[in-house]
């Protein structure tokens, strides 16, 4: 990681500037628009400081600009149909008080510079080193990576369109990769930086690069992803829980049994 400064400059010039768009907008949960695209200009800014790019540099670009765009289309075309700040952004709001406007600026925005620079420092290690070769951690990584966008982005397709079909409204999505995970898109982000990781690795990255991942990982896992969603969709859809007594939390698995009749969810 030959250039953390510029990176972490980076990050917290592009959260800063969106901060008066959302005091505009009343709307902080368009930081989420933001977020995949930011990791690609961190990525691309790391590429244009290195001395040269190299192989596995050009893949792990290829791989965060095609995820990039795939998610930051996907998470725009979804704040554009729900019309309003997020839920749980519009919690946050409410607990912060009549200040919230100014205090978004760091519990907010700064907040996810500072997570948005931890966790792309794989990304930026996987530039230190364009003279060494491909090896045996980047054939790891590279399909793992390349994987999880794959999975993330079907299940994110599978999800629009069974919300899309006013039929299906009042029910639980367990068909696909939804039958084998409860958040099979979540998952997809999680190989992805793990299969990043294992890429860095392979350009020699320093052991404590694995705090991106780590704490991706718990993002997704605990504080802003399945945890915290499910939490809600329990309290307001009791019949939600037989659809987790019958299927994988996170990792892709096979269900306990076959899906029953479609019950409740969000």
């Amino acid at each position: 990681m030959a250039h953390p400064i510029p990176t972490l400059l980076m990050a917290f010039a592009m959260m800063t500037t969106l901060w008066p768009l959302s005091i505009r907008l009343k709307d902080v949960s368009i930081i989420d628009i933001l977020w995949a695209p930011a990791f690609a200009v961190l990525a691309w800014l790391s590429a244009g400081l290195a001395p040269d790019v190299g192989a596995r540099g050009w893949i792990v670009l290829a791989l965060i600009t095609v995820w990039a765009i795939r998610l930051g289309t996907h998470v725009y075309g979804r704040w554009q149909r729900l019309g309003h700040e997020d839920y749980r952004y519009t919690a946050i709001r409410k607990q912060r008080g009549g200040n919230f406007a100014l205090t978004s600026l760091w519990w907010i925005f700064w907040m996810q510079a500072l997570l948005l620079w931890i966790i792309s420092w794989p990304l930026q290690a996987a530039f230190d080193a364009p003279e060494t070769p491909l090896g045996m951690l980047d054939a790891l990584g590279i399909p793992f990576a390349a994987g999880g966008i794959v999975i993330e982005a079907a299940a994110d397709a599978q999800l629009t369109r069974f919300r899309a079909n006013p039929e299906n409204r009042g029910h639980v999505l367990d068909t696909g990769l939804w039958g084998w995970s409860r958040h099979p898109n979540y998952f997809g982000d999680f190989a992805l930086w793990w299969g990043l990781y294992l890429i860095a690795l392979g350009a020699g990255a320093p052991w404590w690069t694995a705090l991106g991942p780590i704490v991706m990982s718990g993002l997704l896992l605990h504080y802003s992803g399945a945890s915290l969603m499910e939490d809600t969709i329990v309290d307001r859809r009791p019949a939600y829980a037989d659809y987790i007594r019958r299927t994988s939390a996170f990792f892709l698995w096979p269900p306990t049994r076959s899906p029953r009749t479609q019950g409740p969810s969000t």
